[in-house]
């Protein structure tokens, strides 16, 4: 898992993924006839997805073995032949390095201004900003009060990815932990195909992999996710359960930046929740950040 992140990393990750898709794809699911012959692999085999593609097995063989580099109409057949969903069509081509120039070393990343403006203007909800690899770089009080005190974390654990499965506060957080921590992984998996060799992201998915039997079974998944607005329900230990919209705010400034924003309509108990931890939050005097470099 952790070893196809760091040799010929973007070709060996393409073949990985390739490899899972057709594992999990049935022929009569692609419209291929059933036969009684004994199946020695889970899904399709190499010549049906080359046959369904129009490419010879010797081509397909070679990409799954990454040996090759696949072209763009090819990667486009693939996507479709193998069921693909949106995010999973843009994973495709990342790895494939059709969508995205690699830079070997990516600068200090700092808070930006006009966030961490916006930031502190937010002070009836809940509202932090992440970077790469889902880093906090800054959030403020109502954040604080909602997921933790942030204050409290060393800066070079301060990652909600890790927090998810190393913090057991966090798992008694979410209602559904494991759907927002599945989600969490498919969501770094994305960033894996971008910065294959960002040696922070690299110990990041080490580090989990080793603590955490989900997390390495999940990461070995290849699921993909792109970050989208959504409902999460909390467990809160002082205001109880409470359900919220989840939206993120990108800085086009550093599209590797973004703002994650907890709401609840007016009037609703949401909504209430809210307002009684703002109070709650006031009184326990919790500190907001100004941000960090990470």
């Amino acid at each position: 898992m952790l070893g196809s992140m760091t040799s010929n990393v973007p070709l060996n990750e393409l073949g990985e993924f390739l490899k899972k898709r057709r594992s999990q794809l049935s022929p009569r699911t692609v419209g291929l006839p059933s036969t009684s012959r004994l199946r020695r692999v889970d899904g399709l085999r190499r010549e049906e997805v080359a046959q369904l593609a129009s490419i010879s097995t010797d081509y397909y063989t070679r990409l799954e073995q990454g040996r090759m580099q696949a072209s763009a109409p090819v990667l486009d057949t693939l996507a479709r032949v193998l069921h693909l969903d949106d995010d999973e069509r843009g994973y495709l081509f990342q790895l494939a390095g059709r969508t995205t120039v690699r830079t070997r070393r990516r600068g200090v990343q700092k808070v930006q201004p006009q966030l961490q403006r916006v930031l502190e203007d937010l002070t009836s909800v809940p509202a932090m900003i992440q970077g790469r690899r889902g880093d906090i770089l800054a959030w403020n009080v109502l954040a604080a009060a909602l997921v933790t005190d942030f204050s409290h974390i060393p800066e070079k654990h301060r990652n909600y990815p890790r927090l998810l499965f190393i913090e057991p506060a966090m798992r008694g957080l979410y209602a559904d932990w494991e759907t927002a921590a599945y989600v969490t992984v498919a969501q770094l998996r994305m960033e894996a195909a971008k910065y294959p060799e960002d040696p922070r992201l690299i110990a990041l998915v080490g580090e989990l992999s080793m603590r955490d039997q989900q997390f390495a079974q999940w990461w070995g998944d290849h699921r993909v996710a792109a970050r989208t607005v959504g409902t999460k329900t909390l467990i809160h230990p002082v205001v109880g359960e409470v359900t919220l919209d989840c939206d993120t705010l990108t800085a086009n400034t550093d599209p590797d930046q973004y703002m994650t924003v907890w709401t609840a309509a007016p009037g609703s108990p949401a909504h209430d929740r809210l307002r009684i931890l703002a109070s709650w939050a006031a009184d326990q005097n919790l500190p907001a950040s100004s941000g960090w470099e990470a």
